[in-house]
């Protein structure tokens, strides 16, 4: 089972793309190191205060993809650095 996640984030403290990217890289390579999922920046790479991220877990079920994912989306979710504006999901 893969489920794909996809999540868009405002940095409302980044003014430069240099801000963003440090607060994206820090976040990204946690979530590498701690949940076994995929994880990359898809959109708004050249917008200073906006990023939309896709994660990807593959397993043999469908719980424990999505036990994966809902972990890895709690954990960026409790980054003070930015807000959630939304989240989207699809099950393969």
């Amino acid at each position: 089972m893969i489920v794909y996640a996809e999540v868009e984030f405002m940095i409302q403290t980044a003014h430069s793309l240099k801000e963003k990217r440090a607060v994206l890289q820090r976040m990204i390579t946690r979530t590498k190191q701690k949940f076994n999922v995929s994880i990359a920046e898809i959109d708004h790479q050249n917008v200073w205060q906006r990023t939309r991220i896709a994660l990807v877990a593959v397993s043999s079920s469908k719980e424990s993809a999505e036990r994966e994912i809902n972990h890895a989306l709690h954990f960026l979710q409790s980054n003070p650095a930015w807000d959630q504006l939304d989240v989207w999901r699809e099950y393969l």
